[in-house]
Parts: structure tokens; C-alpha cells; sequence
């Protein structure tokens, strides 16, 4: 083999920071398999347990440049096509869903990329075909446009632990004990576990009949989406719920109510709702000759994903995926700037993670009631509010979702930037510094940064000031009082302050 064949053992990854990619890496490795993974933003990749692994390359990859990703794919036999672009790009998603493909189909092919891997939708062709879906198929025919052999995997929804299709089946069941819902209630659909979906993509590398072919996957059981909440209700403990089923309600009218009521926003929403019209359920089962598996029924599948929830062992989430913008550039117009800072008897380590637990699970700190209200108005603004959560309740990775925040900024025992995904009329930061002051003592300090957009951006910053006595010093001594019992389990009561 010369050194510009490509490497049996090398594959490469798009769309390893999303829910599926971050998946398959892990299990690649497992496989015997050398991982590329070719990234917008590889610092959302650095807190990854699989990241240091050597077998593992992190490559910083603009997918919309076939030349420079030739390069990039130069070695890789295989290469999985995991990207989509439903929360960068809007309304235009589909079209630039097209263009990637495109130009991935080129660039694989200038590099010798032996075959493609993709993941797509399940649902029959036809004029009632939902625009993702018919989005999905035409990301299939792009990527085929070069020649190179593409299999293809049509799944329907995956029910895994942080998959979006779940955190819509888990909210409205556990927030709703009676649905008024649409037809939709009634369609059939096949869902399958996400250990099964990904055991799929692993498996076509070292069955060669999938090359160039198209699979139906799912799971054992085909049912409508009024018994899957019902068996999620179970699941729960819940009670049976009531629903409704009635003729009047739209698709786009249900993304509105799955916006309000789930995590999940509504550019995510209203296609997904969309594409419930639609049957999904497998017309061919030759995949499980193929690449044999035991398969999770969907009470199974559901028991796991809520297990994995319960243990805090969500690997990836939907709200892991989509752009980073960073720390915002505060060049040119006025900042308005809060800055308050607290001594803590507690090291830097444990500063930090008293910080990393704002948010999400444990709550906004101080004020919870004021939080809840300003996570309300988010909501019903087309904001994604306060239902995002967190994928860990004491964990951080850079890029990660925590309520309407992002992390655009992370370095370990020192410093966590947050910047606001809630509707406002500027641009917002929340930052905390730590600087260590010897073994056992830190300074922390914290900066609210608001760069006002307009007149309307100046009453919002004087609107709330008021209330940042409450919040934001109410913060400082909740992480402080965190911080020291932190340290006061590792070292011992006699490094703990007494409680203000």
C-alpha cells in the first residue's frame, strides 16, 4: 500500500460532536478501527473521554470546500456522513444540506474514499412526503452525484437518552396527563433503539454486500405514537394518559405546542412535527442478515435511555449539535458590565466545579422563581427557555446546552464563559474567572457583559439591573457554600468555612 492509498483501518466522521457521531467514535475504536473526525469546532471535542485516545485525529474541516476537505479525507476507505444542518441554517436548511453533500461527494471522491456511510429517514416517497424528509433523500442523491459507492440507513425515530425524538415523547408525556394531539397519534412508525442504529453504521464497514445499498432499520415493533406514549407513561409511572385525536390541528400548530411544552426549539420542532404525517415503517429487513443484532422492542429501548438518564450516563444530546459562535466581539458600542468577586476557602478545583452546577438540574441558585418567569417569556418569544437542561448535572464540555446558555468558553479550574441562546435585544456573556490564592483558598469572580441592541436593548439592561443584586450575588454565595463542601468532602471538615 503507497502512502496515498487509503488505510483499510482509517475512517473518517462527520458530525462528531452531534448525538449519532459522538456515539459511533466510541464504538469505532471498539471495532479495531484509526478515527478522523473532521469538525467545525474542535474544542467541542476536547472533553471527550475518547478524544485522547491515539487512534483518534481531530481535524478542523469546512465542509463546503471539496478542495481543502479532499486533503482532509486523503487516507480514509470509509468515510460517515453524519452532518445536518437543521439548527445553523433555518428555513434554508435543505438547500444547504444539498450543497454539503455535494461538495463531500467530490471531495471523497478526489481523496479515494472507497464508500460513503449515511444515516437517513424512513418514509415513502410521494407528494405528502415531509419537507425533512424529502430533504433526507435528496442529501442521498448528492452524495451518490460523485460516483462513489453510498450506503445508506433509513431509520425512523431512535430512541436513545438525549435524542431529540425522545426528549419530545419524555416532556409532553410526563407534563401532559391529558393531549388534545393531531391525527398524527395514529400514523405507524418503527422505532429503533440508538445502540441498534449505531451497532448498524459500525456493522456496514465489515459487511461489504451493504456497499452501495439502501437499508430499511428498525426495531421489532411497529406501533402508532398514542401507544408509544402510553408505554413511556408506564415506564415513568405515570398514568395512563388521555388522548385526544382530532382533525383540526396542523403540524405547524403542533411544533408551536412541542416548542412550549418540550426542550426543544422551533426550528427542530415544526419539521420534525411535520414528518409524524408520515408512515415510517420498514419495507425490507435484509439488514438484519446482514449485520445480526439483538434488537431492543421499544419498551426496552425506553427503559435504557431513562436508566442512562437516571445514572447520568447521557454519552451525547441534541442540544450538543449546531454552531458555536464563542465569546462575543465586544468591539464598537457600549457594554454594560456587572462585576462582582468573592473570596472562597476552597482550591480552584473546587471553585470550578461549584460553578460548572449552574444551571440545568440544580437549579438557577437564588431566585429560582425569577429564573423560571424570564425562562416563560423565552419560551413563548421562540427562545429555547429553560427545558434544555443540561446532558450532566456537574459536568461541562465546551459547546454544551445548559438551559439558554452555551459554553463559547472553558479551561479547566480556571475560567467558564457562557453565552446567551435566550431572545434579547443584545448580545449577553456570563463569565466566572478563578484565580487560586495558595492550597486552599480561590478568588472567584464574576462578569455579566451586555452589549445593548438599539433602544429597546438600553430598557431591557436597566429593566433587569435591579434584580442582578438578587440573582447574581445570591449566585456568588451559592457557589461559594458549594465550593467549600466540595472541598470539605476531599479534605476534611477543617477546610470548611462556616455557613453565612
Amino acid at each position: 500500500m503507497s502512502a496515498s492509498d487509503p488505510d483499510p483501518a482509517c475512517v473518517a466522521v462527520t458530525g462528531a460532536t452531534g448525538y449519532i457521531g459522538g456515539r459511533l467514535v466510541p464504538r469505532l475504536l471498539e471495532a479495531g478501527y484509526r478515527v478522523r473526525c473532521l469538525v467545525r469546532f474542535p474544542q467541542k471535542l476536547q472533553d471527550r473521554a475518547w478524544a485522547a485516545d491515539p487512534r483518534v485525529e481531530i481535524v478542523k474541516a469546512d465542509l463546503s470546500d471539496p478542495v481543502s476537505l479532499s486533503e482532509k479525507l486523503a487516507g480514509c476507505s470509509a468515510a460517515y456522513y453524519l452532518v445536518h444542518s437543521m439548527l445553523s441554517a433555518g428555513k434554508d436548511y435543505a438547500a444547504r444540506d444539498r450543497q454539503l453533500a455535494s461538495a463531500f461527494s467530490s471531495a471523497a471522491r478526489s481523496s479515494g474514499v472507497s464508500r460513503i456511510v449515511y444515516l437517513g429517514g424512513l418514509g415513502e416517497m410521494g407528494p405528502d412526503l415531509s419537507e425533512h424528509l424529502s430533504s433526507r433523500r435528496e442529501v442521498e442523491e448528492a452524495l451518490r452525484s460523485s460516483g462513489v459507492p453510498v450506503t445508506v440507513l433509513r431509520a425512523a425515530m431512535i430512541i436513545g437518552s438525549g435524542s431529540a425524538s425522545f426528549e419530545i415523547l419524555r416532556y409532553l408525556v410526563e407534563r401532559l396527563p391529558v393531549m388534545i394531539t393531531p391525527k398524527w397519534v395514529m400514523t405507524p412508525c418503527q422505532p429503533i433503539a440508538v445502540r441498534n442504529v449505531v451497532n448498524y453504521l459500525v456493522g456496514c464497514l465489515s459487511a461489504p454486500e451493504t456497499t452501495g445499498g439502501t437499508f430499511d432499520v428498525g426495531g421489532p415493533d411497529v406501533l402508532c405514537y398514542r401507544d408509544l406514549m402510553q408505554i413511556m407513561a408506564e415506564e415513568l409511572g405515570l398514568r395512563r394518559r388521555l388522548i385526544i385525536p382530532v382533525p383540526v390541528l396542523t403540524p405547524r400548530l403542533s411544533s408551536y405546542w412541542i416548542h412550549l411544552v418540550t426542550p426543544l426549539s422551533h426550528q427542530i420542532a415544526r419539521p420534525l412535527a411535520e414528518g409524524l404525517r408520515n408512515p415510517v415503517v420498514c419495507r425490507d429487513h435484509r439488514i438484519r442478515e446482514l449485520i445480526p443484532q439483538e434488537l431492543l422492542g421499544v419498551r426496552e429501548a425506553i427503559r435504557a435511555a431513562l436508566t442512562s438518564i437516571a445514572t447520568r450516563h447521557v454519552e451525547t444530546s441534541w442540544s450538543m449539535a449546531g454552531p458555536v459562535p464563542g465569546d462575543p466581539d465586544w468591539a464598537g458600542g457600549k457594554v454594560f458590565r456587572d462585576s462582582r468577586e468573592m473570596e472562597i476557602r476552597a482550591p480552584a478545583w473546587a471553585a470550578f466545579r461549584a460553578v460548572c452546577r449552574v444551571g440545568g438540574g440544580r437549579g438557577r441558585y437564588p431566585a429560582d422563581w425569577l429564573w423560571r418567569i424570564r425562562g416563560f417569556i423565552d419560551r413563548l418569544a421562540g427562545g429555547p427557555g429553560l427545558r434544555r437542561g443540561r446532558r450532566d448535572p456537574d459536568e461541562v464540555s465546551y459547546g454544551e446546552a445548559l438551559d439558554f446558555w452555551r459554553v463559547v468558553g472553558l479551561e479547566r479550574n480556571r475560567r467558564l464563559a457562557l453565552r446567551a441562546e435566550m431572545k434579547l435585544p443584545g448580545e449577553a456573556l456570563l463569565e466566572f474567572r478563578i484565580e487560586p490564592r495558595g492550597e486552599a483558598h480561590s478568588l472567584l469572580r464574576q462578569t455579566a457583559l451586555f452589549q445593548p441592541r438599539g433602544l429597546l436593548g438600553l430598557l431591557y439592561w436597566y429593566a433587569v439591573l435591579p434584580f442582578h443584586q438578587i440573582v447574581f450575588r445570591g449566585m456568588l454565595h451559592r457557589i461559594r457554600r458549594e465550593a467549600i463542601e466540595l472541598a470539605a468532602r476531599e479534605y476534611g471538615p477543617a477546610t470548611a468555612l462556616p455557613r453565612p
